[in-house]
């Protein structure tokens, strides 16, 4: 609310003031209680202004992006209120009592981070049994309640190590229902420059928390030679204890809180022990004399050292921002991190409390060598201290957005590059050694995306609902304010929005009315006003702009809003999960014919359960249900009757199909062990038969086809893994092995039907594609009818079969940050001869299901929102 100025009674405390405020008015705000439900977060003033930001609680517990903002003027002691904004959640009413603990909540969060992390792929994520590949490991961060309908009480589970598969740096917040215990919300944590896709290569410190120490001379001016070749200056401290010149800038915080802005030598250090903790064993760059040479320069140190720098300066000469945090918190910058195993590593993040930086590979350079990488990281920890929003989903695009921005905003006015340059919009394109600066580039502000053609879909499992893919339909608004206002006054535009407007949910079209309330505060002449709107116009970034998003698609079942279920067909039925428009009910299984006829069925009893990963024959359901102490699965006839119980563990299964009699499933007592096994409903007592008994293996990814189970088998145990794929004959009980063509480097899912079996198989892992292999049931015939390497490579991770076709989930080759890096489904013949897009719909699309003929099920994310979808007949060429 603008345009207000209310007198509020004298108190001591802003905080007082703005809750005084909230609580006379609680008729406009709806804010019953503000003394109870408004937690103070922070204060800020500046000048004759104050901003004090409130944490909504719902009966003492926080509410997930429940913030509220109230700006006043503070003339004399005499306070004004001038407007307020955010989001506070009136409709809560969850009881905040969990029925779960803190282990089951930390076991099913770090299970949920395994199976997002690529399930898919046994041979490259279960980490083995040998401690041979990285492990995960969860802390529980307490309750929150989800602002979904009536409220969700969930536990915060925070998920910290490294990819099994690629040794990347995992820092997942899982918020897992305190109920059920199923995960409900999973995003990453980690503040990355690049996206999924972009780019590819081949103990505290003591120093950190203080000023100088005894034998330290303050405020010591070196220098260093860049990456680029130019020799800056560097401000060091000379520490009498290493003899040495060291990288720690005490002289910009002198006067204030006395804290460093200090660059470690972290050569060769694994990616994953540097996020969300404090290396042991490293150490500040250091050098016999103040000039540092090529070592340091190569390492990219010189670089980060120099940028964070400027970058603070910049922070505190425009905004008057004293550090990150705004109260001088030591800014520490870890250069030169590798990836697991010694790989390069060609990213950078803010982990929530300092900046790491990867050395690059024979292309790219150290990441710190971009003066636009370092503001970018560096402002995540501004927004983090400021509107903190949510890393995901159209917040998280805002908070890439945002950091995308002020990066690219402190490099173009350092090196004196001109707003109207084609180029002054490029961020990472000085960090390539060969290529060209546009060729380098990993985004372009300039590049005139609009949300109507350019959004894209895609759930929280993918690049955290899309942070990095659809960020430049915000910043690229930005930039076009920056390119037509005096480029400080659009800078104060934006850093006024971001710190006393935006609040952590805030999507596109709230991030709009900020920057333009903002500019308005700023006194912006009627002129900026209406090239401010006009950018966020002409970038489709207008009240309602989601519903303009087409698909090609025919919906079976709208707004799922259900996290990580699958989807079954058979029989001419399908079977999804769904949970209420708001997303705040347990989910339940629904059934309904694929031809779109009749009416919808629910299947599952609504017993608070969470009811997932159905499967259907057409005539019975199976599917699992998520409750405080167990996975259970559970059985019924679509005709209708009772819910049978068939099995149930405290971990559940990974796969549930059914033909006729017989249920299959994949058991995982662990993450790492898994086991295919199958039952009869006829059997009363229902005991899980292994498909395979063979010591020293495991199996995984079953499917089921005319009394035939076909799965995946590797060793375990190893470090050298041997793959296979077997079929199991259920009335003869003999397993036949399908020959391999090579030695696969991984074995992904499975699909069968009457007359063939078909998996996926990898040649090699570094390259993230997979062959779609086929042979007749017997092991006779093997070929490849998608080859494992060349342009036609599928980075494929599941298959689903009919009679007449087998259907891929895959990203598109050579997918970089777009609509061609999302996961797209493709329908081959048997014998390879067709191959062809499902759908040319723009979003995501997942948890393929092929029924009859060449029709595929499917859940859809074109439009922002979860569909379930179909099409009787592939769209063919989407180019």
């Amino acid at each position: 609310m603008e345009g207000i100025r209310e007198p509020v009674k004298a108190t001591q405390s802003a905080a007082d003031a703005a809750r005084g405020h909230l609580a006379d008015k609680a008729g406009r705000y709806r804010i019953a209680n503000p003394g109870r439900d408004l937690r103070p977060l922070q204060s800020t003033a500046v000048g004759g202004s104050e901003t004090v930001r409130f944490q909504q609680q719902h009966r003492g517990v926080d509410v997930l992006g429940g913030q509220y903002v109230v700006r006043m003027e503070n003339k004399n002691g005499k306070r004004v209120v001038t407007g307020t904004s955010g989001k506070y959640f009136t409709g809560l009413k969850a009881d905040t009592t969990p029925a779960i603990d803190e282990a089951l909540a930390v076991e099913r969060a770090v299970d949920a981070t395994v199976a997002q992390l690529g399930a898919k792929r046994p041979g490259r994520n279960d980490g083995g049994e040998d401690g041979s590949a990285p492990r995960l490991t969860g802390t529980d961060r307490g309750l929150v309640v989800l602002p979904r309908g009536p409220g969700v009480l969930t536990r915060h589970v925070t998920v910290r190590g490294s990819d099994p598969a690629t040794g990347e740096p995992v820092l997942h917040e899982v918020y897992v229902d305190a109920q059920a215990g199923y995960p409900v919300l999973q995003y990453s944590g980690i503040r990355t420059f690049t996206g999924p896709g972009q780019v590819s290569g081949s103990g505290s410190p003591a120093a950190a928390d203080a000023s100088q120490g005894p034998g330290e001379e303050p405020g010591v001016r070196g220098s260093g030679v860049k990456l680029d070749g130019r020799t800056v200056e560097l401000d060091l401290v000379r520490d009498e204890a290493r003899k040495e010149y060291v990288m720690r800038d005490g002289s910009r915080m002198q006067d204030s809180s006395k804290n460093v802005l200090a660059t470690w030598d972290a050569r060769g250090m694994s990616v994953g022990d540097t996020q969300g903790t404090w290396p042991s064993g490293i150490r500040e760059f250091g050098s016999a004399g103040p000039n540092f040479g090529k070592e340091a320069t190569e390492a990219g140190a010189v670089d980060a050292h120099w940028a964070a720098g400027k970058v603070y300066d910049y922070y505190k000469k425009v905004h008057g921002r004293n550090s990150l945090d705004g109260r001088g918190m030591t800014i520490n910058s870890l250069v030169g991190v590798v990836g697991f195993g010694g790989t390069p590593y060609v990213n950078a993040f803010w982990d929530g409390t300092k900046m790491v930086y990867g050395g690059g590979d024979a292309e790219f350079r150290p990441l710190s060598a971009g003066l636009d990488v370092v503001g970018h990281e560096m402002t995540h920890g501004v927004v983090e201290n400021t509107a903190n929003l949510v890393y995901a989903g159209q917040s998280g695009a805002l908070d890439e957005a945002i950091a995308d921005y002020f990066g690219n905003a402190i490099k173009t006015d350092a090196y004196g590059v001109p707003m109207d340059s084609p180029d002054s919009g490029l961020l990472g394109d000085t960090l390539c050694r060969t290529k060209t600066p546009r060729a380098c580039a990993i985004r372009d502000l300039n590049d005139g995306r609009t949300t109507s053609k350019s959004f894209l879909g895609v759930a929280f499992a993918t690049d955290s609902g899309g942070v990095h893919l659809n960020s430049t339909i915000f910043s690229g608004a930005l930039w076009d304010i920056r390119k037509d206002l005096d480029r400080t006054l659009a800078d104060r535009i934006v850093y006024k929005a971001l710190t006393e407007y935006m609040t952590p949910l805030d999507g596109f079209t709230e991030a709009r009315a900020a920057v333009i309330a903002a500019a308005k505060d700023l006194k912006a002449t009627d002129k900026d006003l209406r090239s401010v709107e006009r950018a966020f116009s002409a970038h489709g970034i207008v009240p309602g702009w989601e519903l303009a998003t087409g698909v090609d698609s025919d919906q079976l079942l709208g707004r799922v809003n259900t996290t990580g279920s699958a989807v079954g067909a058979g029989g001419g039925w399908w079977a999804a999960s769904k949970s209420d428009e708001v997303g705040a009910e347990p989910y339940s299984v629904w059934a309904g014919r694929l031809d779109g006829t009749g009416e919808k069925k629910l299947i599952s009893p609504n017993d608070g359960r969470y009811h997932v990963n159905p499967a259907t024959d057409g005539k019975t359901v199976v599917w699992q249900a998520y409750g405080r102490r167990s996975v259970t699965i559970l059985a019924r006839p679509l005709a209708g009757g009772p819910v049978k119980t068939l099995w149930s563990s405290r971990r559940g299964a990974n796969e549930v199909r059914v033909e006729g009699d017989v249920v299959v499933l994949e058991t995982a007592p662990s993450p790492s062990r898994r086991h295919v096994a199958y039952m009869r409903l006829s059997d009363p007592t229902r005991t899980p038969v292994q498909v395979s008994e063979e010591p020293g293996f495991t199996t995984g990814f079953p499917s089921i086809s005319h009394g035939r189970i076909a799965y995946a088998k590797f060793s375990r145990g190893s470090r050298v893994r041997t793959y296979a794929t077997e079929v199991f004959d259920l009335a003869t009980g003999k397993r036949t092995p399908m020959p391999q063509l090579g030695t696969p480097a991984g074995i992904g899912g499975t699909a069968i039907n009457g007359s063939s079996v078909f998996w996926l198989a990898e040649e090699d892992q570094a390259t993230n594609r997979a062959a779609v292999r086929r042979a007749n049931l017997d092991g006779t015939g093997v070929v490849d009818i998608s080859p494992a390497s060349g342009p036609g490579a599928l980075p494929a991770y599941d298959l689903s079969a009919s009679e007449d076709a087998v259907t891929v989930t895959a990203g598109l080759p050579g997918g970089r940050n777009s609509n061609e890096a999302l996961t797209k489904l493709w329908q081959l013949s048997a014998d390879g001869t067709y191959r062809g897009r499902v759908s040319c719909n723009r979003g995501e699309q997942l948890s393929a299901a092929a029924t009859g003929g060449k029709q595929v099920v499917w859940i859809d994310a074109t439009t922002g929102y979860s569909d379930l979808v179909t099409r009787t007949r592939p769209a063919g060429n989407c180019g």
